[in-house]
């Protein structure tokens, strides 16, 4: 097939930008989106109110330090394992795209969610269809009246957005109190309730074009065994119009219905693009026609660059091995981490100052023991030497033998370290939480003259 002699996109050759009004399709994959949509969503907007033990779903508690995420409570000492959520969506959807292309895109991406899924069903149902709209222009109150209900829509998101930072409560408060006693959250809201609008009302698609590189890694996440929305040039090529297929003539009745249901403006018979999200309109639309002109379906489809060449595809391939393996590896190492946090963290410091001073023929070191409640209920801890009486000829004085600390609470308690004159030595003790059988044990070095 031979190219077009302007490929076809939202973004033209001199940067100016086309409006994409995208028209209504029906079919397998259309449904199965509109369902997804409609599920992410309410998660989205659900999450901040739901409580699972006693706290939000998601709150990202920054100013004190506390991150609830379904039911898991973290504090400041456990930001590492986002270490571990971030890489491992990175792979998973690095695995996704190695395998079924770019669905992430199409199916699951915020961007896509909202646009699809939002927006644009608001702007069909306030200004009319692609057809209504190509008779006359919409009324001016319509125009007016659609940009007041994004302004609105990106409000409730921005302020949802602000949710999984501050608790409904907190919000609540800050609201009836006014911006100027709450001045960041309200410039927060503000901020993102234009970038929402911004985004989803005027830049859309060009985010995805232009802003984000995930679409430029296609030639490195692809391969030719890759699922992707392609069009079968074998069985459509040549093109022609027409209910009753002329002899020697392809499937392909040009149409254009692929083209007008694309949300970023593309002719997918013109190959595989960046700009394309895999969303599978077009192949909801072109089956529709297909099925009315009573020819088989599929002249759009998902399928591999192998398989639109008559190849078998292969699932199973090195690229999606090693895949594998890290996804195996990684998977791995969270669990082992994951199950070696405990509910509490402790650890010894040295005060500043001398390292020790001399009291009689003894010396004596000044120790600081820091411990913090990383669980969301009250806890009491015991301080105790490691080595039994007499192992040691040093004796440890805690301040405070034994505390009770509130949830995500944290203190320092003083450790007095005596003991005759000599090298240097070890210094342990255990930290033991009420109702658990480990302890945390500590080890300082204890600091002194070397001779008498």
């Amino acid at each position: 097939m031979k190219p077009s002699k302007a490929r076809r996109s939202s973004l033209l050759t001199d940067g100016r930008h086309l409006r994409i009004v995208t028209a209504d399709v029906q079919g397998r994959f259309t449904r199965a989106r509109r369902v997804l949509f409609a599920v992410l969503v309410a998660v989205l907007l659900v999450l901040p109110f739901v409580k699972i033990r006693g706290a939000p779903g998601i709150w990202l508690d920054v100013p004190s330090r506390r991150f609830h995420i379904l039911g898991l409570a973290l504090g400041a000492q456990d930001t590492y394992l986002a270490f571990f959520a971030l890489t491992g969506l990175a792979i998973t959807i690095v695995v996704l795209t190695g395998l079924l292309g770019r669905v992430w895109c199409g199916y699951t991406c915020p961007q896509t969610v909202f646009l699809e899924g939002v927006y644009r069903p608001v702007e069909r149902l306030i200004l009319g269809s692609r057809g209504e709209r190509s008779k006359s222009e919409p009324a001016w109150w319509r125009r007016v009246a659609l940009q007041v209900v994004f302004v609105a829509i990106s409000s409730v998101v921005a302020h949802v957005f602000v949710l999984y930072f501050v608790s409904w409560d907190g919000l609540v408060t800050m609201m009836r109190a006014g911006p100027a006693e709450h001045l960041s959250p309200f410039v927060w809201a503000t901020v993102m309730t234009l970038i929402f609008y911004g985004n989803f009302a005027r830049f859309r698609e060009q985010t995805c074009l232009v802003i984000c590189p995930y679409g430029r890694m296609q030639s490195v996440l692809f391969d030719r065994d890759t699922l992707i929305v392609g069009y079968d040039t074998q069985r459509g090529e040549p093109r022609a119009r027409g209910k009753v297929k002329a002899e020697g003539a392809g499937d392909c009745v040009s149409c254009d219905r692929c083209v007008v249901v694309c949300p970023t403006g593309i002719d997918i018979r013109e190959g595989l693009q960046v700009d394309c999200v895999a969303c599978a309109a077009c192949v909801d639309a072109c089956d529709d026609v297909m099925t009315r002109l009573g020819r088989p379906k599929g002249l759009i489809r998902y399928d591999s660059e192998n398989g639109f060449e008559g190849n078998k595809t292969r699932l199973l391939r090195p690229r999606m091995a090693l895949y594998g393996a890290l996804v195996l590896i990684g998977a791995l190492v969270a669990v082992v981490t994951i199950r070696q946090r405990t509910t509490y963290a402790a650890n010894v410091l040295r005060l500043s100052g001398p390292p020790y001073e001399l009291v009689g023929d003894q010396v004596r070191n000044t120790l600081e023991v820091h411990i913090v409640n990383k669980s969301d209920v009250p806890a009491h801890f015991d301080f105790a030497p490691s080595d039994p009486p007499g192992a040691a000829p040093l004796t440890l004085t805690f301040a405070a033998p034994s505390l009770d600390l509130a949830p995500y609470e944290s203190r320092r308690v003083p450790l007095f370290v005596t003991g005759p004159r000599g090298a240097p030595r070890p210094v342990r003790f255990h930290v033991r939480r009420a109702g658990e059988a480990e302890a945390i044990e500590l080890q300082a070095q204890f600091l002194g003259p070397n001779s008498p």
